[in-house]
């Protein structure tokens, strides 16, 4: 299925001054709102209490943070959690007098508030969210470094470092996205950035890929010299309705879960929605212009090709010359 015509060459690269001021700006803006306000931290990597209540009818929000106030669990917030008569009490304190039967006292002390009952109690204490927190930093860099070695190897370092400072693009927008929503940062949210970072490399490795195969086919003109900047736009145009197509498949999925899903999954949701169209964004506009500032040469390229062409025909004659026993 073809969305755009496959023999047209869209210029994607005119316009990348433009494209690159306007996504350095809102990239900027995401690390700067995540630097001074930081995210919300969910009980993950806070530490903290959780308990999730369903009420009958809509319950009085102002009468049971009252009735917390003057309890043990003071300093409670109270949230609507998906449907209006369910509610999250959210605590930070994690004693032992707060954390045993927690879910018991939640009921005998919110008993006049309306007929409910408590469906998940979720403890997490400050050492298990700060080791949750790092082991999630750390996953990270290993994925970044991960990808950066395996580009760099495939195809040579400007591919590898082009296609990271696209991930972190995306991360970075992504993860800015969430903090200024007020989407609580836990483990699915860390889970869906990871997601991201693997489904927008596929999308630049299979772009990186066909430029590979264009740099090959590549003709120079009357002055001998290649223009990188249309081989770039050549190979994106090869791969836009595959691109597009893979985009859509994945963001209505995405959206139907987070239409559907629940409350619980709506984080990991939200953040992979927003991730999906920024990593698409990113894989056609942000990674391929970085071969053109990083100095990629399509005449040294084909001069290694060349070399590595040669190398193996030698390789080729020493192997048949062996086998008839001429050498």
């Amino acid at each position: 299925m073809e969305l755009f015509n496959n023999s047209k060459t869209y210029d994607f690269m005119g316009k990348n001054k433009i494209i690159f001021s306007v996504s350095a700006v809102v990239m900027a803006f995401c690390v700067y709102f995540m630097l001074v306000h930081g995210f919300k931290l969910g009980v993950d990597f806070a530490g903290g209490t959780v308990v999730q209540l369903k009420y009958d009818t809509k319950p009085n929000t102002e009468k049971i943070r009252e009735i917390l106030k003057t309890s043990e669990f003071k300093g409670a917030e109270i949230q609507e959690f998906g449907k209006e008569n369910e509610i999250l009490v959210r605590f930070q304190t994690t004693n032992q007098s707060v954390t045993k039967d927690t879910g018991d006292a939640i009921s005998k002390l919110l008993a006049s508030t309306g007929k409910f009952e408590v469906r998940r109690v979720e403890i997490i204490g400050p050492k298990v969210g700060d080791e949750l927190r790092q082991k999630g930093i750390m996953a990270m860099l290993i994925s970044s470094l991960g990808i950066l070695l395996y580009l760099a190897f495939r195809f040579e370092w400007r591919f590898g470092l082009a296609a990271l400072l696209g991930v972190i693009h995306d991360v970075a927008i992504t993860a800015g996205a969430v903090a200024v929503v007020g989407i609580d940062f836990d483990l699915t949210v860390l889970a869906a950035l990871l997601t991201l970072m693997g489904h927008s490399i596929n999308d630049t490795i299979i772009i990186f890929d066909r430029i590979r195969e264009h740099v090959k086919d590549a003709k120079p003109d009357a002055n001998g010299k290649y223009n990188f900047a249309q081989i770039i736009n050549e190979a994106i145009s090869r791969t836009l309705s595959r691109t597009i197509l893979t985009v859509l498949t994945l963001f209505f999925v995405i959206l139907t879960l987070y239409l559907f899903g629940g409350e619980i999954i709506k984080g990991f949701a939200f953040t992979m929605l927003i991730g999906t169209i920024i990593g698409a964004y990113s894989s056609i506009f942000i990674a391929s212009p970085f071969l053109i500032w990083f100095g990629y040469s399509v005449q040294r390229a084909k001069e290694k090709d060349a070399e590595r062409l040669k190398a193996q025909i030698e390789k080729d004659r020493m192997r048949a010359d062996f086998e008839k026993g001429t050498i």
